[in-house]
């Protein structure tokens, strides 16, 4: 990620995972949403990697290692774009995704 000749970029799943937990009050931030997405990305470089049919497609298709739709989804955009995911999630290698952390 501090390699600038990389491309980084985060899911549209992201932004909407967090604010599902911060309007549910079981994530606080000490930067406002709307500051995080999209100022913070953009001042960091990353570009969002908005969700396609195919990436839903290839989403029916993996096997129920990990339960969480929102992982699952990060999991299947990065198969089919040929992404390293950053995760710490033991779940993760079960997908033989390419794996950060």
């Amino acid at each position: 990620m501090e390699d600038d000749s990389n491309e980084c970029f985060v899911s549209h799943v992201t932004p909407w995972e967090v604010a599902i937990k911060f309007a549910l009050g079981r994530l606080t931030m000490d930067v406002p949403y709307e500051v995080v997405f999209p100022k913070v990305l953009d001042a960091n470089g990353f570009k969002l990697l908005p969700t396609t049919l195919e990436h839903f497609r290839e989403l029916i298709s993996l096997p129920r290692h990990h339960g969480d739709p929102f992982d699952r989804l990060l999991i299947a955009q990065a198969k089919m774009e040929g992404l390293t995911i950053v995760s710490s999630d033991s779940h993760f290698a079960g997908y033989g995704v390419s794996l950060l952390w």
